[in-house]
């Protein structure tokens, strides 16, 4: 069974990509050109994120700034393959990936994806999309910091992590779920880039328990994919 392409989530998969791609024209048009972020570099973001990664990421509270339909797809197929129950997500804003991850689950038989969503207006509307989807019942939106709303777990033991927030979390929000990871879980972190170095040193150093690959598609995009061994 695959419901990605079948109404209601094919639909409302077309409409959200259709959307995001008129609201994220500009920024990405300021990326491509080197102007976003006030033409600072991306190392620089982090350094902002690291003193105030709340305010940075308000910003962009109009954005969808979400996972292409690649690898929307790509997601789907690690969550099936994985045979996910649990998924946790980092970075709901407006539910692209929410939804195929949820669909993947719905189409396994069914689980729980827990995800987080510092935006409450993201949030909110991320809900709605979910609810057209036909998925909401799988799905746990936790509104607010990550850092305090997994802090007391996601009830039981995670398959799953996807990584799709603010880059300086990457890391804090790993060592949150660590606890709860069954061994052999995915961890997928996108825009894992070179300078978040605590992350990535963290993942792709084997004494730590993870065995970690550069994803060979979207270039560029410092795609990342682990898996737990413990």
């Amino acid at each position: 069974m695959d419901s990605l392409t079948a109404a209601p989530v094919s639909d409302v998969l077309t409409r959200l990509f259709d959307e995001a791609s008129v609201a994220d024209r500009k920024l990405y048009e300021e990326f491509a050109d080197g102007s976003a972020f006030g033409g600072e570099s991306v190392s620089r973001l982090l350094e902002q994120e690291a003193k105030d990664y709340k305010n940075v990421y308000r910003n962009y509270a109009g954005n969808f700034l979400n996972v292409s339909a690649e690898f929307g797809r790509f997601l789907y197929v690690c969550a099936r393959a994985r045979q996910a129950k649990r998924i946790v997500e980092f970075g709901t804003s407006f539910g692209v990936s929410t939804i195929h991850l949820a669909t993947a689950l719905n189409d396994g038989g069914g689980g729980r994806l827990v995800t987080t969503e510092l935006e409450a207006s993201k949030a909110r509307r991320a809900q709605e999309n979910l609810e057209a989807a036909g998925l909401a019942d799988l799905v746990d939106i936790r509104v607010g910091d990550a850092l305090e709303t997994l802090r007391d777990g996601v009830g039981g033991e995670v398959d799953l992590v996807l990584l799709d927030g603010a880059f300086s979390l990457y890391l804090p929000v790993l060592r949150l779920l660590e606890p709860h990871l069954r061994p052999g879980a995915l961890v997928i972190a996108e825009n894992a880039i070179e300078p978040s170095t605590d992350y990535l040193g963290h993942v792709r150093d084997p004494d730590n328990g993870y065995r970690t690959v550069s994803l060979p598609f979207e270039e560029g995009r410092g795609n990342e994919m682990s898996v737990f061994t413990r």
